[in-house]
């Protein structure tokens, strides 16, 4: 809690280990901000936003597809004794999730892969839409009279920017994104990596994610179609443990999947209610004799019986989640999978569509088992932290990023000391969040628990195999985005801007924040994946600008901003305890409403932007962080760093630190050439293009003339330092 004045926490600092103040560039430069990416709508429902609700297009580089899958669990089982209307509350029958993936060139175009003349997206609001509104209700403690008009009608219309059953993605991403280059970005390929023959297609990294209380697996739909529009492959679980609104659950009517199979083969119980119907539905679980254990206000704490019940089934349903994905990578997706669908014409809660033209063929060996990540949000966040917990039983999971955390809702770690966090771990909170003291400790103490673990480190760089070790769990972080409150990471903040901002008191401009978030989660993934799998990911960018260092270009990101220092936060925003995590504080709101309306502030924020007076300082603030001499033990300080457009000097010279000996390009080394060293605080003797006369080069990148010679401090060997390197390191 240090990092918090003590006229928020009402403590005094008590431990100056905390204070890890050591960055990149620290004390040497401002980190500007920048405005929200471009996202221009692209259909004309998209347009229509004074009929409803609209979800922005996704800033990457590749266009993004969906699919929409509920199959059989392999292992059906029951979870704890507690028991409503005389049957087990939690059951695994079957799982749900929505895939975002990268998709191909030309989507959206022509006839879809089921041959239909029109391409199909799907709805925010999961199918069946009334009785999912009412489900939003009922949580919110809203009659239907009042709740459907709202939820229905004001996101009745709303699509996800997506395509249903698109091809997967064939092409490596273009250097370029859709903020820079608009449209054109998602219509044209890159060139492979250095070292990548050319018929080689690119191989996805994987995402796990896991929503919120209240949640669906689509009420995150901009967060994890960010993540795919940069190349990652996610799959965004809904869970059945009665932390949702309301959610389907569906059963074959005979054979696999029926309620007759999944009570002989996993000792499940149905009501002769229930089997009179098609379907299951589950609704939000409230604690019986403590309803409101998620405030902060509540003297009983929370309901740890059910808390950890829902946390056991939470953590099943992602197994069984990979286990489907497994099947899709092995190429048997066709009968392990679409034969199986419950999410197709004549189930509940299903598009008429289903999984029509998917080619699963194209999805064999297409993503990467190994290094996923897992990400959550609020209780998905504490369910981020039980796997990583669990790293015997998830060793397929290596890093993981928590938006947000509920702490109270985190499993007490088990006596066993391998049941901690030996992962990277990144934490993400909401101002309002933040306030709340105990909640801040217990992400504090999540992020010390994943930096204290700590593995051997690998060998110096460059070049740094990837083989060793598997995960950095020195590289943690937490931060906070200013202005920002719980649902700030969900769709909920960007369809309805005016509630957050009216009732909760956000002040932080929704898509911005969707991309600080988006922009720190890529920076760390960037610093902790294996170079073949950030390969597929390379136009990602790093939040900053290029600013200046003495004269010279250096790149900062979200993870650059330095750690704050105790007292550095202004406590005035923080709200009265009645309030504590719901909403943040205005002083004098209404005067300030009223002499400076929106359009006056976006202008007056647009300006100070300009100017250079608006800062990432004051957007973020950094609570814990690596130091530099961590970064750099871990061989990580200089990866990530994808700003400037990659030219096709910076591809080949990249090739002169990419070399051993043997003077072969190698795969298995971190891909410092992949992008320009333009911007980069290298270290000593990186080759560069950039600065380089004429002359140095002889016009072909591949006869660069050595302008220092420099002893390898990995191999022995000799390799080239261009002017721009060498004034970098000068001034470094």
């Amino acid at each position: 809690m240090v990092h918090l004045p003590s006229q928020i926490i009402g403590e005094k600092p008590n431990d100056a280990k905390l204070s890890r103040t050591a960055s990149m560039f620290d004390g040497r430069e401002k980190h500007y901000s920048r405005p929200p990416k471009s996202r221009p709508p692209r259909s004309f429902r998209d347009k229509l936003g004074f009929l409803n609700s609209t979800l922005p297009n996704y800033s990457g580089p590749y266009s993004v597809g969906i699919m929409d899958i509920e199959v059989p669990a392999e292992n059906p089982r029951t979870f704890s004794n507690i028991t409503r209307k005389k049957r087990h509350l939690f059951q695994l029958e079957t799982v749900l999730m929505t895939i975002f993936y990268p998709c191909a060139l030309g989507s959206g175009s022509g006839r879809d892969p089921g041959g239909h003349k029109t391409w199909s997206r799907e709805t925010w609001l999961p199918r069946p839409r009334k009785k999912t509104a009412q489900g939003y209700g009922k949580f919110a403690g809203v009659p239907d009279w009042a709740s459907l008009p709202f939820v229905f009608g004001s996101t009745m219309f709303t699509k996800i920017p997506a395509f249903r059953n698109a091809r997967l993605a064939d092409h490596w991403p273009p250097d370029g994104t859709y903020d820079t280059e608009g449209k054109r970005a998602k219509n044209k390929a890159g060139r492979p990596p250095f070292g990548t023959k050319e018929s080689e297609l690119p191989k996805f990294p994987v995402i796990l994610f896991s929503h919120g209380l209240g949640g669906t697996r689509t009420c995150y739909s901009s967060l994890c179609g960010e993540f795919a529009s940069h190349g990652f492959v996610v799959c965004a679980v809904e869970h059945r443990d009665g932390s949702g609104a309301r959610t389907i659950i569906n059963h074959h009517p005979s054979g696999k999947g029926s309620r007759q199979e999944r009570e002989d083969k996993g000792g499940l119980d149905h009501s002769t209610e229930d089997k009179r119907k098609d379907y299951d539905m589950m609704d939000y679980v409230w604690p019986q004799s403590n309803p409101y254990d998620t405030s902060p206000q509540n003297e009983k704490g929370v309901d740890r019986d059910l808390r950890n019940a829902q946390l056991s089934l939470r953590i099943a349903e992602l197994e069984e989640a990979y286990f489907v994905l497994k099947n899709i990578h092995s190429g048997e997706g066709k009968s392990h999978v679409e034969d199986v669908n419950l999410r197709k014409k004549g189930y509940a809660g299903s598009s008429s569509r289903g999984l029509d033209g998917v080619d699963w063929r194209s999805w064999k060996d297409r993503f990467h088992l190994e290094h996923v990540t897992m990400v959550g949000h609020s209780f998905g966040a504490a369910t981020t932290v039980e796997v990583l917990r669990n790293s015997e039983r998830f060793n397929f999971i290596n890093q993981g990023i928590i938006y947000d955390i509920w702490g109270a809702g985190v499993k007490p770690p088990a006596d066993d000391p391998s049941h901690r966090i030996h992962s990277p771990l990144l934490g993400i909170n909401s101002e309002a969040f933040m306030y709340w003291a105990a909640n801040f400790d217990t992400a504090l103490s999540l992020v010390k628990e994943a930096a204290s673990n700590e593995p051997e480190p690998p060998p110096q760089h460059p070049p740094v195999p990837i083989g060793s070790p598997p995960t950095n769990s020195k590289l943690s972080w937490l931060l906070t985005v200013r202005g920002t409150v719980h649902i700030s990471q969900s769709d909920f903040s960007i369809l309805y801007p005016r509630l957050c901002s009216f009732l909760l008191k956000a002040t932080a401009e929704p898509k911005r924040a969707l991309d600080l978030n988006v922009d720190a989660s890529l920076e760390f993934l960037r610093y902790v994946l294996p170079p073949d799998l950030i390969w597929a990911t390379r136009a990602v960018r790093a939040e900053a600008q290029a600013e200046l260092i003495d004269g010279n270009g250096a790149a900062t990101g979200v993870l650059d901003t330095p750690v704050l220092e105790e007292g550095d936060i202004p406590g005035k925003r923080r709200p009265e305890d009645k309030f504590l995590a719901m909403r943040l504080k205005i002083r004098n709101e209404f005067g300030k409403r009223l002499l400076f309306p929106k359009p006056v502030r976006k202008v007056r924020e647009e300006y100070k932007r300009k100017k250079g007076l608006l800062g990432l300082n004051d957007e973020i603030w950094m609570h814990f962080k690596p130091t530099q001499q961590e970064l750099e033990r871990f061989g990580v300080a200089f990866r990530g760093r994808v700003e400037q457009r990659t030219s096709e000097h910076d591809l080949e010279a990249g090739k002169d630190i990419e070399r051993h000996n043997s003077g072969q390009d190698t795969r298995d080394t971190w891909p410092y050439g992949a992008g320009t060293t333009k911007g980069l605080n290298l270290p000593e003797g990186t080759a560069s293009s950039e600065g380089m006369l004429p002359s140095e080069t002889d016009g072909n990148p591949d006869n660069v003339r050595a302008t220092q010679t420099q002893e390898d401090p990995v191999e022995g060997g000799n390799y080239e330092m261009g002017a721009f390197a060498k004034r970098l390191a000068k001034n470094a």
